[in-house]
């Protein structure tokens, strides 16, 4: 029975029994941007399960595509070692909320299994939580399965649990007996890590919530969530042990063999390139691409890790992107997503080969010749050379080192990590208070609110050193216990404005922290003399700050407005914000077009004249995330967070400030838009003043531009293109006149040929001339000296082009490519080509006398 026919077969039995078919949810989780990937069918139904949510059916079944290579559960390691592990896969799962119970979970499994897939009994064993007392009697008196083939087991192994706190539950796994021939004993026993007893299905029963205090509440409604391997059961369905045997691979094992030209379909690499380009083209296909961090380095170690497999098979070019046309032909039936994908996921990929190609060779001559010098660790310096230089990721080289019976010094590694970040930051802006040492209060903040602040200092700092006092003209740092200064932090910059005393006036040109909580104002004092305990009125520059807030607030909308047009895997990933511009970096893996430029520009117009409220909250992180806020995946926020929202069209979590409403914002213009790293695109743009201000500066340049086409700015254009045209005609004209003159000068210096061996040398400089006139002056002379040698040069804008010809019967002996390089490097430049002609060019003009000069004399020689 094909795969594709046990996952129908699975769905319609279901739906049969009253369950609601749910298409499969990405593989980025929609409800938890803390989990790294789908990880288990259950988890687009996670909140229904907490009663946080509701569906229009208390029953569901699905085929869920789930990825386990990254975070708490991680199998990658393991891929390539073992006959069931896999970094994608699909859970076949039927889910009641609040519905049946233990005993139509049951009977449904047993039914499935041994009527519809016709399975054998005595195939079967079943396992339970040793004190649920309630499934065992429906396995032992209601199915009547026999005591010999039912274990109770009383570990974590059957009772399941979502965290620490909150549901879990009893479990009941089925498990499918492959024989004697195989190693390995019953579940619950010795030897129960064997490969005799698999784990097809598991049935989790959640029926208690457990609270802090560790002890158990029964729900009000308990439910079901199960999964069962869709690789599992079809291994049993089609008679073979290993996962890799089942249709679904062998398909894309041969594939994989047929781009890498391996005729041995049992190589082990050939599974891992098969497990992986599943696991890559869905990641790519839900939005994620190849990054530095988060998801986007998972994705990146699969893929390195598939392309070192291929180049175990000598496959040195390209190869991966190839199979993402195979797995659309095995899955894009069953999942119509990838299809729609397939392009994108071909370019990710193919761009990622190339770009790891690059280092991958220099890397593994570095690694191989560390590996043989018969050590049993890999020096942890070693292993983040070949991480920091050449993109290995660290998994892999322990991969490869585990290959050879060698183990990696972890520590070492973690131990150069720290240093890089220690380098980082030392030599960043945000250590400019390096060795500054506070203890006192921290700074209140009250700049969402007020530009201006009654306060008093707390510390003084000059140069870094503690102070009592700064006096007129000293440069120093100034920590106030409260403050309406925004200091810089997730892309804002610091606020700058002036502190005023009774005894002076000091001019705050950045904000920074010191520590999370304390605010360092950094500027000169203009007179006076001020004191540690001084009171103060801090007040910001108000034109700067609403500026900044006005492009801040921009990049909310041009965050929502990108992941409209090019998709939900766009993610910020660094943002600068300051009074004249914003900066916005994101993932995406290609340039944008320009009408999708556009299409964001209108989009973030079409906000601003909306004018929504920017509303903030303060919420606890859980709750800001079940409200939609954008949360980045592995930062790092506080249990008390601000959550910015722009009607319904934009909602982050952010602790920057903003303005009061969208309209403020005036008009947004996009200005540049690059690739700054691999992945990650930027976008600057203005709002604003400063965007009117760049809107009509091009306009002046678009009247200036009409002026000196004498037309008005409308016309522009059309009398551009025919300016351009005309300008084209009057070149293909110049070029007739030159090589006219080149034929008339070459009638002059056709008389300069020496004969030397029997051959005519002719090694001249053309005037009047230029590269492209070159090729048609040397046939000619060619045509009338044979046999013959030319060289002929010419000087363009201080550059020399150079030309060889060796007529053909020459051509066995004498190479032009040779001649021209010995005349090319006399001239600061080299060059080649074919035996019979060939091109070069050099930058020092002076020279070219004397090289031409020397054509003789190597003829002379070489002749």
């Amino acid at each position: 029975m094909k795969s594709s026919e046990i996952r129908q077969k699975f769905l319609t039995f279901f739906e049969s029994h009253g369950h609601a078919i749910v298409p499969s949810s990405p593989l980025v989780p929609g409800n938890d941007p803390t989990l790294l990937f789908t990880n288990a069918g259950m988890v687009q139904f996670k909140d229904v399960f907490l009663g946080k949510e509701t569906r229009p059916y208390i029953r569901a079944t699905s085929a869920q595509r789930c990825v386990r290579a990254g975070g708490k559960h991680n199998d990658l390691e393991n891929v390539g070692y073992t006959a069931r592990h896999h970094t994608f896969f699909e859970m076949l799962g039927n889910f009641s909320f609040g519905d049946y119970f233990k005993r139509n979970a049951i009977l449904f499994a047993w039914e499935f299994l041994t009527t519809t897939l016709c399975i054998p009994k005595d195939k079967l064993w079943v396992t339970v939580y040793a004190e649920d007392n309630e499934a065992a009697d429906i396995w032992l008196n209601e199915v009547g399965i026999p005591p010999v083939r039912f274990v109770r087991i009383a570990t974590a192994d059957n009772f399941w649990q979502m965290g620490d706190t909150g549901p879990c539950g009893p479990c009941s796994e089925i498990f499918y007996d492959h024989g004697p021939e195989v190693a390995g004993g019953p579940p619950g026993s010795e030897n129960s890590d064997g490969d005799r007893f698999i784990e097809i299905w598991n049935l989790v029963f959640m029926q208690y919530d457990r609270d802090g205090e560790g002890a158990l509440h029964p729900l009000p409604k308990p439910s079901v969530d199960t999964g069962m391997g869709l690789e599992r059961i079809a291994a049993v369905m089609q008679g073979v042990h290993s996962n890799y045997e089942i249709d679904l691979f062998q398909s894309l094992i041969r594939a994989a063999a047929n781009v890498t030209g391996t005729s041995d379909l049992a190589n082990n690499s050939l599974k891992v390139i098969s497990d992986h380009i599943r696991a890559c083209s869905f990641l790519i296909a839900d939005g994620v691409i190849p990054g530095n961090e988060g998801r986007g380095y998972v994705l990146r170690r699969i893929i390195r890790r598939a392309i070192r497999h291929g180049y175990r098979l000598e496959q040195k070019q390209p190869f991966f992107y190839f199979l993402v046309n195979d797995l659309v032909g095995c899955m894009g039936q069953a999942y119509p997503e990838l299809l729609t994908a397939k392009a994108h996921v071909e370019m990710v990929l193919k761009q990622e080969e190339e770009r790891f190609a690059e280092t991958l060779e220099n890397g593994m001559q570095i690694l191989e010749a560390e590996l043989t010098r018969e050590k049993k660790q890999l020096a942890g310096e070693v292993v983040f050379r070949l991480y920091d230089t050449f993109g290995f990721p660290v998994d892999l080289t322990a991969d490869i080192a585990r290959e050879r019976g060698i183990g990696i010094d972890q520590a070492g590694f973690e131990a150069a990590m720290t240093q890089q970040r220690e380098r980082a930051r030392a030599s960043g802006k945000f250590n400019m208070q390096s060795g500054i040492r506070y203890h006192g209060v921290a700074t209140q903040f009250h700049g969402y609110d007020s530009l201006q602040q009654e306060a008093v200092i707390q510390a003084v700092y000059k140069q870094d050193v503690p102070a009592d006092f700064v006096e007129a003209g000293e440069e120093a740092l100034i920590v106030l216990d409260q403050t309406p200064f925004y200091a810089e932090s997730g892309g804002q910059v610091g606020d700058s404005g002036v502190l005023l005393t009774s005894n002076g006036t000091f001019a705050v040109a950045d904000t920074q922290k010191l520590q999370s909580h304390v605010f360092a104002h950094k500027g000169v004092l203009g007179h006076g003399r001020i004191v540690v305990g001084d009171k103060v009125i801090a007040k910001v520059d108000a034109h700067k700050r609403i500026s900044t807030a006005c492009n801040h607030s921009a990049t909310h909308l041009l965050h929502a407005a990108l992941r409209q047009v090019l998709g939900q895997h766009v993610t910020q990933k660094g943002s600068l914000v300051n009074a004249n511009r914003l900066r916005f970096d994101f993932s995406h893996y290609h340039a944008m077009q320009s009408d999708e430029v556009r299409a964001v520009e209108n989009i973030v117009n079409a906000q601003i004249r909306q004018n929504h409220e920017v509303s903030t909250q303060l919420m606890t992180y859980d709750e800001a995330v079940k409200q939609g806020a954008m949360a980045l995946f592995n930062e790092k926020y506080e249990d008390e967070v601000r959550v910015v929202a722009m009607g319904d069209f934009s909602t982050e979590l952010c602790g920057g400030t903003h303005i009061a409403r969208c309209g403020a914002i005036g008009y947004f213009r996009i200005v540049a838009e690059s690739g700054i790293a691999a992945g990650i695109r930027r976008i600057e743009a203005l709002t604003g003043e400063a965007a009117l201000e760049y809107a009509q500066q091009q306009e002046r340049e678009l009247q200036e531009a009409a002026g000196l086409l004498k037309a008005s700015p409308q016309e522009v254009t059309v009398k551009l293109m025919q300016t351009l045209d005309h300008v084209k005609q009057m070149e293909k004209e110049l070029g007739t006149l030159q090589s006219k003159l080149a034929s008339l000068q070459g009638a002059t210096l056709i008389d300069q040929a020496r004969q030397i061996k029997g051959i005519n040398v002719l090694a001249v400089k053309l005037d009047n001339a230029n590269s492209k006139n070159l090729r048609e002056a040397l046939d000619n002379f060619k045509s009338r000296l044979k046999p013959c040698i030319v060289v002929l040069g010419v000087i363009e804008n201080t550059k020399v082009s150079l030309i060889a010809g060796v007529s053909e019967e020459l051509t066995g002996r004498l190479k032009a490519g040779d001649l021209i390089n010995f005349v090319a490097q006399q001239v600061g430049g080299k060059g080649g080509g074919r035996s019979d002609m060939a091109q070069a060019g050099g930058t020092l003009p002076e020279y070219l006398p004397q090289a031409l000069a020397s054509v003789a004399d190597w003829v002379e020689r070489n002749a």
